[in-house]
C-alpha cells in the first residue's frame, strides 16, 4: 500500500469522524527498514518518523536530517534508563516514557539542557506482563509525578494485545486522557488506525503498510 493511499484512508477516517483535516499524524514506522525505503519515503515528501530503538535511530537519522532537514523522528519503542541523555537528544518526541527513573532523568535533563521532547506516557491498557507500561490504575500517580518534576507531557500511548479488540483499548485510553486533561492520543497501527481515529488518536504508527514487510526483526 502507496503511503498516499494510506494518507487518504487518514483523511477519510478524520472525515467520517467529525474530526479536522489534517489533526492526525502519521508516524511512519521506520524501524528494521532499508535506508532505501526510508528515502523513497522521505523523497515523497513524509516528514515524520517512528523508531524503536536508540541504537538504530542514532546510526540512521543524523545523516537523513542532513539532506531532509525538517524530518522529525519519535521513539516509539522502550527506553532503558542508561540511553535517556543519548534518546533526549535525538528524538523530537517519546512516547515510551512509563517509569519514575525515566521521570527523574528527563527532568534533570530538560532543566540541563532548557528543553524537552514531547512526552507521552505509555499506558499498558491489556495489563500483559511482558509488555511495558503502566497498569491504567497507576496513571494518575504516575502522572502527578512528572508534575511535581515540572515535566510537560502531551499525551498517552498504548499497544492493544494482539488477540483483543482494540476499540476496546483505545477508548480505555482516551478515558484516561481526558480525565487528566490530556489531548495526545498516540495509539492505532497498520492494521487498526481507523477506528483509534474514531476514538480520538492524534498519532497513528504505521510501518508495514508503508514500506513492506520488514525482512528482518531483531
Amino acid at each position: 500500500m502507496s503511503l498516499s493511499e494510506i494518507s487518504a484512508r487518514i483523511a477519510k477516517a478524520e472525515a467520517k469522524a467529525g474530526r479536522a483535516a489534517g489533526s492526525v499524524e502519521l508516524i511512519a514506522v521506520s524501524k528494521v527498514q532499508p535506508d532505501a525505503r526510508v528515502e523513497a519515503v522521505l523523497k515523497e515528501g513524509h516528514r515524520l518518523f517512528g523508531e524503536n530503538r536508540v541504537q538504530e535511530a542514532a546510526g540512521k537519522w543524523p545523516a537523513f536530517r542532513e539532506s531532509f532537514p525538517d524530518t522529525k523522528v519519535h521513539l516509539i519503542g522502550p527506553l532503558q534508563t542508561n540511553k535517556a541523555r543519548q534518546a533526549f537528544e535525538l528524538f523530537d518526541a517519546i512516547h515510551t516514557l512509563d517509569r519514575p527513573k525515566l521521570i527523574t532523568a528527563f527532568a534533570r535533563l530538560a532543566q540541563e539542557t532548557g528543553k524537552c521532547p514531547e512526552l507521552f506516557v505509555q499506558i499498558n491498557t491489556g495489563e500483559e506482563p511482558q509488555k511495558a507500561g503502566l497498569r491504567p490504575k497507576d496513571a494518575e500517580s504516575f502522572l502527578a509525578e512528572c508534575a511535581r518534576n515540572d515535566l510537560p507531557i502531551s499525551g498517552l500511548m498504548c499497544i492493544p494485545p494482539v488477540d483483543e479488540e482494540p476499540s476496546l483499548h483505545f477508548a480505555l485510553l482516551a478515558k484516561i486522557a481526558a480525565r487528566n486533561g490530556l489531548s495526545g492520543l498516540s495509539m492505532g497501527m497498520s492494521g487498526d488506525f481507523e477506528s483509534a481515529i474514531a476514538l480520538g488518536a492524534t498519532h497513528v504508527r504505521v510501518g508495514s503498510a508503508i514500506f513492506g514487510a520488514r525482512a528482518y526483526e531483531p
